[in-house]
């Protein structure tokens, strides 16, 4: 299930932000106080650009799988459709799941024309999920402060290439 976070999932993903594995391509691990700022600042992006990342929950069992969805704070690249998933539910589809859901969101209710994902050019888990979605490598893009210093490629497709992809 894709969701807007709510505080209950806090926990969940201040686990997931202080996890060295999993924040590594992420700007790296936080300690709980600045996922505080993090989670504050995605929840309240739904407030000031009327979208975010959602928290994905598992169904069976209400767990807080990870975060994924759509991504444009100030200064950023373009419109992105990005992904985070717990260690837990590392390899299990989740990520591919949820993403195909954020891109039908993205395109069919927010109008993005082009979605992108930044992406480490190191991270090749990232990348096999892009390259799974139908997106291809568009170079070298800049984030903006205070993610300046991380190299990251703009993994994309347009709108149309996505619903033809999806039938």
């Amino acid at each position: 299930m894709l969701r807007v976070p709510v505080t209950a999932d806090f926990d969940a993903w201040a686990d997931f932000c202080a996890d060295p594995g999993q924040a590594a391509f992420l700007g790296g691990a936080m300690p709980r106080e600045v996922a505080w700022r993090d989670f504050s600042m995605r929840t309240g992006m739904w407030l000031t650009r009327g979208f975010s990342m959602f928290s994905v929950i598992e169904r069976a069992t209400g767990a807080w799988v990870g975060r994924i969805g759509p991504w444009q704070p100030d200064g950023w690249p373009g419109t992105e459709v990005g992904w985070g998933v717990a260690r837990a539910f590392a390899g299990q589809g989740y990520a591919f799941e949820a993403a195909c859901a954020a891109m039908d969101y993205a395109v069919d209710v927010l109008g993005f024309t082009r979605v992108i994902h930044t992406i480490d050019p190191a991270n090749t888990p990232s990348i096999r999920l892009a390259e799974r979605l139908g997106s291809s490598n568009g170079g070298r893009v800049q984030l903006p402060p205070p993610l300046k210093s991380l190299a990251v490629d703009a993994w994309g497709q347009d709108a149309a290439a996505w619903k033809a992809r999806r039938g």
